[in-house]
């Protein structure tokens, strides 16, 4: 089942027992699915990969969204920020732990001989292609900075 079937289902299950934040949550993704099925170019389909790009955008935003409002000390706008987060990072692949994503970054710096920062290019570029999905860039150039220093 594709993911747009999957947030329908959701939301009828949302509506059904009047849950706001997850509805709330689940139409943000239905409303980015279409505007990216009806960019110019996307010819109305979208791949998993493009899917996943999507959610994981989202949750981001909900995340950034959140640190401004905790920085800024209104942690009763933070809150629902971090539950759609929540609600969204269900339709994404199970994350993979920081000790994986190293395991992943380690094997990529040795097949290709990576020796310093200089490199850190080539490393975060197959390694990001790898865990599609499976981890965020930043948590992934984070480790990468630190094997290659």
């Amino acid at each position: 089942m594709g993911l747009q079937q999957q947030v329908m289902e959701q939301m009828k299950t949302a509506m059904k027992s009047k849950d706001s934040v997850a509805l709330e949550s689940l139409r943000a993704i239905k409303s980015a699915l279409l505007l990216a099925q009806t960019e110019s170019g996307a010819g109305g389909n979208l791949s998993e990969a493009d899917e996943i790009k999507l959610v994981q955008k989202l949750v981001k935003q909900r995340k950034d969204s959140a640190s401004i409002y905790t920085e800024q000390g209104r942690e009763d706008l933070a809150e629902p920020e971090l539950a759609q987060a929540a609600v969204i990072e269900q339709f994404l692949p199970e994350q993979l732990t920081e000790e994986e994503i190293e395991k992943v970054v380690v094997q990529t710096i040795d097949a290709i001989g990576a020796s310093g920062m200089k490199d850190m290019g080539k490393v975060m570029g197959i390694v990001s292609k790898e865990l599609a999905g499976q981890a965020d860039a930043k948590t992934i150039s984070t480790i990468v900075k630190n094997k290659l220093s």
